[in-house]
């Protein structure tokens, strides 16, 4: 019978003969056996093609064919031939089609008030009728049941928090429930209108959660347009950036060929009845194409050993077995892909699936490709694409900057491991406090050597997320650690010039090592535990430090330029303070010589340890700047050893002491006891 858009369809009990192509043909329904109709549904054919925003189709029987892929291209198959589904198209209604029951003309729209929601209305067909929410409102989930619900409800919530609600619904449903596929495009619908919307400034790792909760509720939809069967049905739906196509086949299907899904540029071979056969006889396959979905889940999200360019060369695919219970692959499925992208010769394909949170090549391989598509053959469903890297040419400029980096970072370390040990190792007067600069060392020696690593095997660590995000949360403590030691050792000699007159005191200055400690490594921790809890995905950039996203870098520079700032304010109080104490002091000349020296060594150390992170500022906009940073920041270790060990009198008389007493012990003869630090240092 014709229906008024166009279509064309068999009454219930009858359907398009085998080998006929839903096409403008000639062709009689013929009727279908009595156990080979699945109960409410109709067999949907010719079309009139119309706007592409909601596509439907149902049928029970599909002709066979083979695949042929442009340029003489053809997936590799087990069997000779196939199980093409083909595409059919529904005319879509301007409203959301929420409810579809069979009905006789006795009921009908009739009794619809019993059954239609609030908010819709009841629309009548030959043999069924269906409800439509209205405009204004969408269909929702409320405890199992659908209904229609008014959009000005969401008032008031992010677009994030509407997606999150919309999703959470999703979710909710149960694994054996069956909607109409009016419902599932809707609620497709939603899920494409929400998630567009989430702010640009979204941070890639919440854009990640977002695009995998699109899959997952998206896999949840297509799992409940599936019904049973005994012979076989498949069903299409298609919104304007989701296209879905399904293909059930129940225990009295008879083919042994294996399932071919099509849509209108990739394709999917599959043993479904090997499939089944695991199965008690029945089984279900869909295939999923996420047209923008790419947008999202990104190229970038693959990781390699090497830092190449990664562009994504196909839509975002998925392939799933709804509803059935062992979802092993008696044999291998070959998934066709077109491309998207022009093919770089140089360039190098992979076959990808989406794991939750990054892109894989776990059990994909590529099998044939030409200048238009790839065959991608694999031995699991999930979520795939296809990505061509491309070895970057990098500038000389930054290779020679990288290198620089390492050298520099290598020397330095070097370095503050002789400054601790000398910290650590030499004897010092009571009065004399080295805390500050022996755990400042500390701090910087683990901060730059966690960084060098990091840098070094960022290919290992940058797949692992939770990992990438722990080091660089450690590494934002260590930086913020040795700022806060650079500031207790100027309040320190803020204390001492306050206490001039008691500067040989033996009690020492300053405060005790204990409280000293609290507060360089207690405040880093606080500040880190702030930002973790206000911004936890500010931490894992993709070079597992700090994202940029939202200004979360300040949760560094915002402390750094806080201390740097007191310490200059300090700085010219100490100059003051000390020019007024000196000039009124009664002690001799080499105790103010002392005094003087402790100052500059404290005032130098400052500025090589904050000036690096102020040319931080404006690395971005020079090289050379960039060059200058990596030097002075690379150098920090060098600069605190001569400033504190080698232009220190005492340390040097210690060292040369340690020598002959290693010298003498090699000799048989006893060594002399070690000579004591004198002097504030």
């Amino acid at each position: 019978m014709c229906v008024g858009d166009g279509r064309c369809e068999c009454k219930r009990g009858y359907e398009i003969p085998h080998g006929y192509l839903p096409t403008g043909d000639s062709y009689q329904c013929k009727a279908v056996p009595t156990n080979t109709v699945t109960p409410s549904t109709s067999t949907q054919l010719l079309t009139t093609p119309s706007t592409p925003a909601t596509v439907i189709s149902q049928n029970t029987e599909a002709p066979s064919m083979s695949t042929q892929l442009p340029d003489s291209l053809t997936t590799p198959s087990r069997p000779a031939t196939s199980t093409a589904v083909p595409t059919n198209t529904v005319t879509p209604s301007t409203s959301t089609q929420l409810l579809t029951t069979p009905s006789t003309p006795a009921t009908g729209c009739a009794s619809s008030a019993q059954v239609c929601p609030d908010s819709s209305k009841c629309v009548h067909t030959e043999d069924r009728f269906y409800c439509e929410c209205q405009n204004g409102t969408i269909p929702s989930i409320t405890a199992g049941t659908l209904v229609c619900k008014d959009l000005h409800s969401n008032e008031g919530m992010s677009p994030e928090a509407q997606f999150n609600n919309l999703n959470s619904n999703i979710m909710n449903l149960t694994d054996d429930v069956v909607l109409e596929s009016y419902v599932v495009s809707s609620l497709l619908g939603s899920l494409e209108d929400a998630l567009p919307e989430v702010p640009q400034d979204t941070s890639g790792e919440k854009l990640v959660a977002l695009g995998d909760a699109m899959l997952q509720s998206t896999k949840k939809l297509v799992g409940a347009l599936v019904e049973p069967t005994t012979t076989n049905a498949s069903k299409t739906l298609m919104t304007k950036t989701i296209e879905v196509q399904t293909f059930t086949i129940g225990k009295y299907y008879k083919s042994n060929v294996s399932a071919n899904i099509k849509n209108i540029n990739n394709s999917l071979d599959v043993d479904l009845t090997g499939i089944a056969r695991n199965n008690n006889g029945s089984a279900t396959v869909a295939f999923t194409n996420f047209k923008n979905l790419s947008s999202v889940l990104t190229a970038d999200l693959f990781h390699t050993i090497n830092d190449t360019m990664k562009t994504m060369m196909s839509a975002v695919l998925s392939a799933s077995l709804p509803k059935t219970q062992n979802k092993v692959l008696p044999n291998p499925a070959n998934i066709t892909m077109k491309h998207i992208q022009s093919l770089d010769p140089q360039g190098v394909l992979s076959c990808v699936y989406w794991n939750s949170s990054a892109w894989v090549v776990d059990g994909c391989d590529v099998t044939q490709t030409n200048a238009t598509h790839t065959v991608c053959t694999c031995v699991h469903f999930s979520t795939f694409a296809l990505i061509m890297q491309v070895q970057a040419e990098r500038p000389p400029e930054t290779k020679q900057i990288e290198l620089l980096n390492r050298v520099g970072v290598s020397i330095g370390l070097v370095f503050l491991a002789l400054a601790v040990m000398t910290f650590a190792l030499c004897r010092w007067k009571p009065q004399v406090n080295i805390t500050a600069h022996l755990n400042l060392c500390i701090s910087l020696f683990l901060a730059h050597l966690l960084f060098l690593l990091i840098q070094e095997f960022i290919h290992l660590i940058r797949p692992h997320k939770v990992v990438c995000t722990v080091l660089s949360g450690v590494l934002h403590y260590l930086f913020l650690s040795s700022f806060a030691w650079m500031l207790l050792e100027t309040i320190w000699l803020f204390h001492a010039v306050l206490r001039l007159k008691d500067i040989r005191s033996p009690r020492g200055l300053g405060p005790h090592w204990g409280y000293q400690c609290l507060i360089g490594y207690g405040g880093p921790l606080v500040v880190v535990a702030i930002s973790a809890g206000k911004m936890p995905d500010g931490y894992g950039s993709d070079r597992c430090w700090l994202n940029y996203d939202r200004g979360f870098i300040w949760s560094l520079l915002g402390p750094v330029c806080c201390i740097l700032g007191t310490n200059v304010v300090l700085f010219f109080i100490i100059i003051i303070l000390l020019h007024t104490a000196v000039s009124r002091m009664q002690h001799s000349p080499a105790h103010r010589k002392l005094i003087r020296m402790l100052v500059f060594k404290t005032l130098v150390q400052s500025v090589i340890i904050g000036l690096p992170w102020i040319l931080g500022f404006f690395t971005r906009s020079s090289q050379a700047l960039d060059v200058l940073f990596i030097a002075l920041n690379s150098q920090q270790g060098t600069f605190i050893f001569l400033l504190h060990c080698i232009l220190n009198e005492e340390v040097r008389q210690q060292f040369w002491s340690c020598c002959r007493r290693i010298r003498k012990n090699e000799s048989g003869t006893v060594a002399p006891p070690t000579m004591e630090l004198n002097h504030l240092n």
